[in-house]
């Protein structure tokens, strides 16, 4: 018997499906905020971005390849156009290296960044959740700045 709840492949899909929605909000973002506009002391929208970018190839990386590399925010992107490009180029990577991991080793403990010991799949939910919460941010910094987001279950 399979207690499988939700095949790996349904996993990527709800995975990509907030990858686009979160696409639509930096593209729904004026350029001339992207980078300047913040609450109370929180980081730009484009900063929250790099960060997104600097989690998902690279720790998928590190699980398919067993490497732990601390991560790095810190991203030569400074522009609405230069962040959406590296988007579109990690959506590609993203499927091939999550495809290249095995559903056995999901369960398999892993020092992601050498920071954070989990099995496989926590890592990978969290690199969702993590999209999931900054996304939120942005649709908070896009109302404030008047600008009707993309629908939150439209993915």
């Amino acid at each position: 018997m399979n207690n499988t709840l939700i095949s790996k492949h349904d996993l990527l899909n709800h995975w990509l499906g907030h990858r686009n929605l979160t696409k639509r909000v930096l593209e729904k973002f004026p350029e001339d905020q992207l980078f300047t506009f913040q609450v109370d002391g929180m980081r730009t929208f484009a900063d929250l971005v790099k960060e997104l970018l600097s989690l998902a190839v690279p720790g998928l990386e590190g699980i398919v390849y067993n490497k732990t590399e601390p991560y790095n925010h810190n991203l030569p992107y400074h522009s609405k156009t230069d962040l959406l490009k590296a988007w579109d180029e990690a959506t590609p990577k993203i499927e091939k290296l999550f495809l290249q991991i095995t559903e056995e080793r999901f369960h398999e403990s892993f020092n992601l960044f050498g920071e954070y010991e989990f099995p496989v799949i926590h890592n990978i939910l969290y690199f969702i959740d993590n999209e999931v919460h900054h996304r939120g941010q942005g649709f908070v910094y896009l109302r404030l700045l008047g600008i009707e987001p993309p629908f939150f279950w439209d993915r």
